[in-house]
């Protein structure tokens, strides 16, 4: 990520005001006011609307700066750019790549905002802030709506919650959800994607859950292009991973030549992801093991250029990861599964979803069973492969099932986490050899013998932790399927 630009994770609650409003006395340093002129971008089809993502150039005095906010499950990811006020930067085009896909933008609108607010609680705390909007129309503006917003800086939600309800008291109210220029504009927000009645049809239930996934990989493109945020290539490798796992558990209900291909193709994917979040993994199992590394400062300089190895490793796989995604085998994918995920190929109804997920988690426990005291940290591996396996299928009819199905995710996650944790070690001890075994790479053979006898530790406490836990999940699991 570019040092001139800046992102952050807003954490905000938007309430509605009226005209009578006036903000309650709060105790904190009044802000000082700000006048805010934003010219709003999108596509003629309004391409970026649909996913939620904002393209914004705002000016306060002089000063100007772009702005691009993307949504994330919970708040949004707001990156500042610098450019002229006249066309988005190039980085726009770069982290909008997918989206835009060559297209250009234009203005929509030009709003004008008048910021009063409160900090409360110091640099850990909250803003509060009452915005006045107003739409421009050539040399005229028309007041549209007033709303309120409380962001977190540092701290947790707690006095968040507490200024909340202060507003409440004094006329707040419920916020529809909609961003400025939705309001502005008079526009609906995005609807959210209907969960599927318990008793629909397979199509729908298929159908949901892969455009769910669809819209994350979407969703979090732009973040991951620009780094910094783990988080974004996770996610995006997760919702691959769980729409091959869809059209696998719903193989032999779907037309084979419509199914194998997306899932060949989602497996490309979801390896390119794979080489760089798990690096990602490591990096942050060993900066939180820094601090305990014992011995002389050489030690601790050894270990810190081993995380250096590590973030340089990182970043060569970064700069793979956008070369890849910036080929039309991408860029296909993408295309091919915005009409695929509308409406699935399903070309039988022999079997039923449940049924499928049945087979899946029947697969895992007989893995499970398999396992032993000379269990093979592979073998481990492949049972790891089959949990998730399982957990997908039964994400996949968790609206067919409902509670039952969701205790066994919930299970299952346990034991995903312990399964994690063994092939991270394995992982963690695979690096710290290979980097021993360079001759810059050199560290004492007390601090090798040290993090490598930490990690066959981790694999042990997490392989003896697994078997309470998976007698919960077998308990569920067979309370569903026997």
């Amino acid at each position: 990520m570019s040092a001139s630009v800046k992102s952050a994770r807003e954490r905000e609650i938007k309430l509605t005001v009226d005209a009578d409003f006036r903000l309650p006395a709060l105790k904190g340093s009044r802000l000082p006011v700000k006048i805010l002129t934003s010219v709003y971008y999108d596509t003629a089809d309004l391409r970026l609307a649909r996913a939620r993502i904002t393209l914004r150039h705002r000016t306060q005095g002089r000063k100007g700066v772009w702005q691009l906010k993307l949504p994330l499950d919970c708040g949004r990811r707001e990156i500042e750019l610098p450019g002229k006020a006249s066309h988005p930067p190039a980085q726009v085009f770069d982290l909008l790549f997918i989206h835009l896909q060559g297209g250009t933008v234009q203005p929509l609108a030009t709003l004008r905002t008048r910021r009063t607010g409160t900090r409360v609680g110091g640099s850990t705390g909250v803003e509060v802030v009452l915005d006045e909007v107003a739409v421009l129309n050539k040399s005229s503006e028309r007041l549209m709506f007033r709303e309120v917003e409380i962001e977190r800086l540092n701290g947790d939600a707690t006095l968040s919650n507490k200024v909340e309800k202060t507003l409440r008291k004094a006329g707040a109210t419920d916020h529809d959800g909609r961003p400025k220029i939705f309001r502005a504009l008079d526009w609906p927000a995005p609807r959210p994607q209907q969960i599927p009645e318990s008793d629909a049809p397979a199509i729908e239930h298929l159908g949901y859950h892969l455009r769910r996934q669809l819209e994350t990989i979407l969703r979090r493109d732009p973040g991951m292009r620009l780094g910094g945020e783990p988080e974004d290539v996770h996610q995006m490798r997760v919702a691959t991973r769980r729409m091959r796992s869809f059209l696998r558990v719903a193989r032999p209900l779907l037309d084979q030549k419509w199914e194998q291909p997306l899932r060949d193709k989602l497996g490309w994917l979801g390896q390119q992801l794979g080489m760089a979040r798990d690096l990602d993994v490591q990096l942050a199992y060993f900066m939180s093991q820094l601090n305990d590394v014992k011995g002389e400062d050489k030690d601790r300089r050894a270990f810190e250029r081993f995380i250096e190895y590590l973030r340089q490793k990182r970043n060569k796989v970064q700069q793979e990861l956008l070369r890849q995604l910036r080929r039309s085998r991408y860029v296909g994918l993408i295309n091919q599964l915005v009409p695929a995920v509308q409406k699935p190929a399903i070309v039988s109804h022999d079997v039923t979803l449940p049924e499928l997920a049945g087979k899946a988690f029947r697969k895992l426990r007989k893995a499970v069973k398999a396992l032993d005291d000379s269990s093979s940290d592979a073998t481990w591996h492949c049972v790891r492969i089959q949990a998730k396996r399982a957990r997908y299928a039964t994400e996949l009819v968790e609206g067919c099932l409902g509670q039952a199905a969701t205790q066994l995710i919930d299970q299952i996650k346990l034991i995903q986490d312990l399964l994690g944790d063994i092939q991270d070690a394995v992982m963690a001890e695979d690096h710290l050899r290979r980097f021993t075994s360079k001759k810059e790479g050199k560290i004492s053979s007390f601090l090798a013998g040290q993090m490598v006898k930490r990690q066959r530790q981790r694999r042990r406490d997490a392989k003896k932790a697994f078997l309470p836990v998976w007698k919960k999940v077998k308990k569920c699991g067979d309370q569903i399927w026997g």
